[in-house]
């Protein structure tokens, strides 16, 4: 079972999770992350934020916490959802195999 069609599909679906990541979470994390960081460093130092060191730093570490918690949640729905996809497959072939082509007694 090491090489199983659902661990295949797993990998398929975290690569095409990546493909998708990039092309449509990449900004979408960092823009979100960033406004999470501008009210968060706006609540500590107040408003309108000095251009200081540390309200940048703030800034930008959020943003990349946006980008990661997006990365983290779209590969892993694609690679779950490659998973269940071969899972289904699996039963679909075993059962068909066990029980012969299923409209055979139809004949």
């Amino acid at each position: 079972m090491r090489n199983s069609l659902s661990r295949k599909a797993a990998y398929i679906g975290a690569g095409s999770g990546l493909v998708v990541f990039s092309l449509f979470g990449l900004l979408p994390g960092s823009l979100l992350g960033g406004a999470a960081g501008i009210k968060f460093a706006g609540m500590l130092f107040g408003f309108p934020l000095d251009p200081g060191l540390l309200s940048r730093t703030i800034v930008l570490s959020s943003m990349l916490v946006g980008v990661m918690v997006s990365g983290v949640v779209i590969v892993t729905a694609a690679s779950a959802a490659g998973w269940l996809l071969g899972r289904a497959a699996e039963i679909g072939m075993s059962m068909q195999s066990t029980h012969g082509h299923i409209g055979a007694h139809n004949r």
